[in-house]
């Protein structure tokens, strides 16, 4: 049985705009899939600190007087979900979020924001190695195995192209499961992704996704934006990089 038949914590954050160094956490999902079942899920509702814009609340339907009555501190919320992300990486299993960069590299932004350990440095207490994940992200994985298909590479997009239904698009929980779903999805379609190893298959994604930066931003400079640059590192974006779309 392949990673794709062990357990697996989908992982989505929903945010108050798409600048993951900017960014806050409104809410955030972690849901455990085991045979593709759901066998756990936390959902978190964060009081962001700042002002969420009208276009963010319209996509997640959170409004700034929600998230402040009902929200818990970001801070309390950030350390939670970074515990929890933490721990089952120590125990060897991949977290799956749908561009990934982007949900980790604001969920460190916020550790950092708030004086809380890195992921890497709780990696490190936990396993004495301050290496995180693995990671599973079906975004980077689809560019790789079907790097000419036409149209948008959305998460409601690549669902309708592997068949998985998406209740709720941009609730938390229910993107965290629908990223399962279609790793799973392209585990099966693609037999070569299924047999690869967690940490084999870790690495070849910190390769495809900065093969497709290298790409994206040549594409960028073509396109009379001469000075572009698109930052290669991958699941999680160095502080001060250019952030690429998906």
């Amino acid at each position: 049985m392949g990673w794709h038949g062990e357990s697996l914590i989908g992982f989505d954050l929903e945010t108050t705009g798409t600048e993951p160094l900017e960014s806050r956490i409104v809410t955030a999902a972690v849901v455990e899939v085991r045979g593709g079942t759901v066998a756990g899920s936390r959902l978190w509702l964060a009081d962001p600190g700042v002002r969420i814009p009208a276009q963010a609340s319209a996509i997640h339907g959170i409004s700034n007087e929600r998230a402040a009555a009902e929200g818990r501190p970001a801070r309390e919320v950030a350390d939670e979900v970074a515990g929890l992300l933490v721990e089952n990486w120590a125990r060897g299993v991949p977290v799956v979020a749908y561009n990934a960069a982007f949900d980790l590299t604001l969920l460190s932004a916020e550790l950092a924001r708030h004086g809380l350990p890195a992921l890497g440095d709780r990696m490190a207490a936990l396993t004495g190695d301050g290496g995180i994940g693995p990671v599973v992200d079906p975004l980077t994985i689809d560019r790789a195995v079907d790097r000419y298909r036409r149209g948008k590479r959305t998460l409601e997009a690549v669902c309708v192209e592997y068949g998985v239904v998406l209740d709720g698009a941009h609730e938390a929980s229910a993107d965290a499961l629908a990223a399962v779903h279609v790793a799973l999805a392209i585990a099966e379609r693609h037999p070569s992704i299924a047999a690869l190893g967690l940490p084999e298959l870790h690495q070849e994604q910190v390769r495809w996704y900065a093969d497709w930066a290298t790409g994206f931003q040549e594409f960028l400079r073509s396109k009379g934006t001469p000075d572009a640059v698109v930052d290669p590192a991958w699941p999680v974006r160095a502080p001060g990089a250019v952030v690429g779309g998906s």
